[in-house]
């Protein structure tokens, strides 16, 4: 329930000056008119005074506007109708004009303030309206409750705002706050939803609009669910993700790692079966099955190990300027396909990279071994690059297949094969792992249409910066 609260110290300073202001005007006018009261007519002098009474209305409010009313007729009456100098009234006349006056100053002095308090209350109803908008108009994001507290905080001039939830055990637990801590001692406390309630701590208020505090309470938690409920999809979304890297993982554990573990354990039955009678040339044939069938094992595992170090954020990166011919002169020689048709054409003039050298090297393997297995035998395929004036450009082209726009995204995710169901198309990580390298070097990796048809992936790198004068980096 809201607290009743009394009038703030705005409020009270607002009649002191009120008062000040009356007292002030009164005595002037007083002292400016008494000289001339034999040739200003009492109406004059009453409508003077009625102007005095509107002027300490408009500074002090309802209260001090009728003490100043009351106080303009006294003295309108002792100094300016006769007989002076005292409280009597000769004339008739003189009677009904000082009774008018009086009703008259008390009238302005009402019409005034209620003409004040409309005014402050269309005001308040304008930033509450704007207020009730804004929150209607945000979409509900993390941190959402404590903005939302913030501008309650603002527009009530208060010094701390909150929403408290009950638990079961009937113990209060402030879920989201703006300004300093609470400390026990609520200016209002205005239920929001079961459980929840809108506390606000500061000043005194005057005169709280209810049915505001209430919608604005009421706003408060609806805007705290939806950042629950937010931040719960998101949570689902999360674990949807990690399931589907998990299937993902066993399906290929399930497919790519088993052909390479049955090469290895046929080999080598095949060669301790003393019942075989094997020559030279088949045992030689057993051994290079087994050991290419071990490198196979031995490059999924290596992916899984780099994919790991990149969901977990601890890939170490040792960027420095390098040369981009050296690197892709390194890749290739780890190219399991010596005889595919790679064309370099990677100058050794090109300005210098600002990037890791075995990191960019295993880059630019897995986007020529992907381009090798995608396209057809004997398909050209071309690395070369070029310099812009922040960056250095690497391109792998080749003229395969290529891959629709709207999975072009979906190609760098990990344990994506893009309906690529044979045994040794490896684990769907290649393309991820170069994205995720590149992007860990600062740099970007994009995929792109070839004219002509195909494929042409480009890694850009920063530019080294230019060595300082005197020193200098040795090509």
């Amino acid at each position: 329930m809201m607290s009743d609260a009394p009038v703030p110290a705005a409020q009270a300073r607002r009649v002191r000056t009120g008062a000040l202001v009356g007292l002030v005007c009164l005595a002037a006018l007083t002292g400016i008119l008494l000289p001339l009261r034999d040739h200003v007519s009492l109406a004059s002098v009453i409508l003077l005074y009625l102007v005095a009474v509107v002027i300490t209305a408009i500074a002090g409010g309802l209260a001090v506007s009728l003490a100043a009313a009351v106080a303009a007729n006294l003295l309108i009456n002792f100094f300016f109708v006769p007989p002076y100098h005292t409280f009597r009234v000769a004339s008739g006349d003189n009677v009904i004009t000082l009774v008018v006056s009086i009703s008259v100053a008390i009238t302005v002095s009402v019409a005034m303030d209620l003409a004040a308090r409309q005014r402050a209350a269309a005001a308040r109803t304008g930033v509450e309206a704007a207020l009730l908008a804004r929150i209607s108009a945000e979409p509900a994001a993390a941190g959402s409750t404590e903005s939302l507290l913030t501008r309650v905080r603002q527009t009530l001039r208060m010094d701390a705002a909150a929403l408290v939830e009950t638990d079961e055990s009937g113990k209060d637990h402030v879920v989201a706050q703006s300004g300093r801590s609470l400390t026990g001692q609520p200016v209002l406390t205005v239920p929001a939803a079961a459980g929840l309630k809108l506390v606000v701590e500061g000043p005194e208020i005057f005169a709280p609009d209810p049915r505001f505090l209430v919608r604005i309470a009421a706003a408060s938690a609806r805007v705290l669910q939806a950042e629950r409920l937010a931040a719960e999809a998101a949570q689902a979304r999360e674990l949807a993700e990690i399931d589907r890297l998990r299937s993902a993982l066993l399906a290929a554990v399930g497919h790519d790692l088993r052909t390479p573990l049955a090469g290895i354990k046929a080999g080598v039955s095949s060669l301790r079966d003393p019942d075989l009678q094997l020559g030279p040339g088949e045992q030689a044939e057993l051994l290079a099955t087994i050991e290419e069938s071990a490198d196979r094992m031995a490059d999924l595992v290596e992916n899984l190990l780099a994919m790991s170090r990149l969901q977990a954020g601890a890939l170490s990166v040792d960027a420095r300027p390098i040369a981009l011919d050296e690197v892709v002169a390194a890749a290739m020689l780890h190219q399991p396909e010596p005889g595919a048709s790679v064309t370099v054409d990677v100058s050794d003039d090109l300005p210098l990279a600002y990037a890791d050298p075995g990191l960019l090297e295993r880059v630019v393997a897995n986007l020529i071994a992907n381009a090798v297995h995608h396209c057809p035998p004997g398909t050209p395929i071309l690395v070369t690059a070029a310099a812009t004036e922040d960056t250095v450009e690497l391109r792998v082209v080749d003229h395969g297949p290529g891959i629709l726009p709207a999975d072009r995204d979906r190609v760098f995710a990990p344990f994506q094969r893009l309906g690529d169901r044979t045994t040794t198309g490896g684990l769907g990580l290649g393309l991820a792992i170069a994205r995720g390298f590149t992007e860990a070097m600062d740099g970007t990796l994009t995929a792109s249409d070839t004219p002509g048809g195909g494929l042409t992936v480009t890694v850009g790198l920063p530019r080294a910066q230019p060595p300082a004068v005197g020193g200098g980096i040795d090509r």
